[in-house]
């Protein structure tokens, strides 16, 4: 009796994780996308962000100041988010597309493609 019940429970417990794992609602472009330094302040950790500013300084290693209208957050871009064949200043606009990483007490940008702003 409980090797045919098993099976059941299983697949049971299993469409429901897929369930879970599925997500409602709108998905399509900007669907809880923070768009300011002030609202990524604000954000939980691995909310997804799109910020467009300067890159003010670089502080150390792969870590820099980004900096819009609303504020400035330490951001980390590794060597290989750049765009190839760019040279990016504390003039260039720039667009980040990345999530939040919350710390204790901190919070930065992890940054998984730089894209330059034109005009």
């Amino acid at each position: 009796m409980k090797t045919k019940f098993m099976p059941a429970a299983l697949l049971l417990l299993a469409s429901t994780s897929a369930l879970a794992a599925t997500p409602s609602g709108y998905t399509g472009p900007n669907a809880g996308n923070i768009t300011t330094v002030a609202a990524a302040h604000n954000a939980p950790d691995d909310a997804p962000v799109t910020l467009q500013g300067t890159l003010v300084q670089k502080v150390k290693g792969d870590t820099y100041e980004f900096r819009d209208a609303t504020g400035s957050i330490q951001v980390e871009i590794d060597h290989d988010k750049w765009p190839q064949g760019r040279a990016v200043n504390e003039n260039t606009p720039v667009r980040l597309h990345g999530e939040v990483d919350k710390d204790l007490t901190s919070r930065e940008i992890d940054v998984d493609r730089v894209e330059v702003v034109e005009g």
